[in-house]
């Protein structure tokens, strides 16, 4: 009799998870990223100038007010946490996180204008390129191990599941850019290999401090974001820009699958959606979609408006909007791409559709000028 209770003991432990000194361990995300990703770093970051902290960044998102994402609902990773039942990870700034909120629910260390380089974004003035965010993440180790000790730190680290996504601000806002040196020190193709040299680099110094399960997301048709169509003569996507990110997607899709093929005990996969956003761009109406070639946020006649600003004019339903602002997709774009990118990585219960998911209502609604 009191060995059947032992091990219903035992049993109720591995269903409900090992509780070491108290906390319960869960499997949790570790985020690594740029504004796609980032869910409030920069608000912290006083002198950044990549920042979302103003409306109607999150009008769309729980109270509706501002929470440094730059968009107006959620981020693909959001969406796909969300999807697979993992708790959404606070910002890495955040003035609550703790080592207990770690252990329930990760970090995200997105930050805005960042990028696999650290010369990245610079006239930002402050952003966490990937070095930086792997740094951080050294430093949120040794406080975990601190608490729970090398050997339980070592299995709920191992457990966790890493999101790499980056490298558009290495193109868009610095390579593509002539005011970077990189723009002149490189061509396109030594640039995609100078890239993927770094961020090998950086996911084995992951791996050696512990990430075994990791995903790397891959680059959307970037030459066909608001930004880069206002910039051409013609007010069509850019093509030279497409090009460059799908070379980068080739590239990281073959040094994901060597890595994953040689390190011991890991996942490390790659994932793109760039053929479906490059598809739902060209064709915004199979999608649900009225427009996909400029923001929905914007100020007036004044392109680029390279933020949205309390000033700015809304449209009347963002839900038909592919792009939020000048740079980033909208909630119902990113639902989209996340329904991809679940379909590539294999998670059970991924989006099947075709389609995004309706907005919420309150995505209905008349613009400032009409409220």
């Amino acid at each position: 009799m009191k060995l059947n209770v032992r091990w219903s003991c035992l049993l109720c432990l591995v269903l409900i998870g090992i509780a070491i000194e108290g906390v319960q361990c869960k499997v949790v995300q570790f985020i690594f990223g740029d504004s796609l990703s980032d869910v409030g770093n920069n608000m912290y970051l006083s002198k950044s100038l990549a920042q979302a902290n103003l409306p109607f960044y999150g009008i769309d998102f729980g109270n509706g007010l501002p929470n440094g994402r730059f968009t107006n609902g959620r981020t693909v990773a959001d969406i796909i946490g969300d999807s697979t039942g993992l708790p959404r990870p606070p910002a890495f700034l955040d003035p609550s996180l703790t080592e207990d909120v770690i252990l329930e629910s990760g970090v995200n260390y997105a930050s805005g204008g960042g990028g696999i380089l650290n010369e990245t974004g610079g006239y930002f003035i402050q952003k966490f390129s990937l070095w930086k965010q792997i740094e951080l993440f050294r430093g949120t180790k040794e406080l975990i191990t601190n608490k729970l000790g090398k050997q339980a730190t070592d299995k709920f680290i191992g457990e966790a599941n890493f999101v790499v996504a980056l490298g558009s601000n290495d193109f868009i806002n610095n390579y593509l850019m002539p005011v970077y040196g990189d723009s002149w020190k490189y061509n396109d193709q030594t640039f995609v290999r100078y890239l993927m040299e770094t961020l090998q680099n950086q996911l084995l110094v992951l791996h050696n401090l512990g990430a075994r399960k990791l995903m790397v997301f891959g680059l959307g048709p970037m030459g066909c974001i608001p930004l880069q169509r206002v910039l051409s003569t013609t007010g069509q996507c850019q093509e030279r820009t497409n090009k460059l990110a799908i070379s980068f997607n080739k590239a990281a899709s073959q040094l994901l699958a060597g890595l994953d093929s040689r390190l011991p005990n890991a996942s490390f996969k790659f994932g793109d959606a760039y053929d479906v956003v490059d598809n739902v761009i060209r064709n915004p109406k199979n999608y649900g979609f009225d427009n996909s070639d400029s923001p929905c946020c914007s100020f007036g006649r004044i392109r680029p408006a390279l933020t949205c600003l309390p000033a700015s004019t809304l449209c009347s339903d963002r839900s038909k909007y592919v792009f939020w602002d000048e740079y980033h997709p909208s909630d119902g774009a990113n639902q989209l791409i996340a329904n991809e990118l679940i379909k590539k990585f294999g998670f059970l219960g991924g989006g099947n559709s075709s389609a995004p998911v309706p907005a919420p209502e309150s995505a209905i609604a008349p613009s400032p000028d009409e409220e």
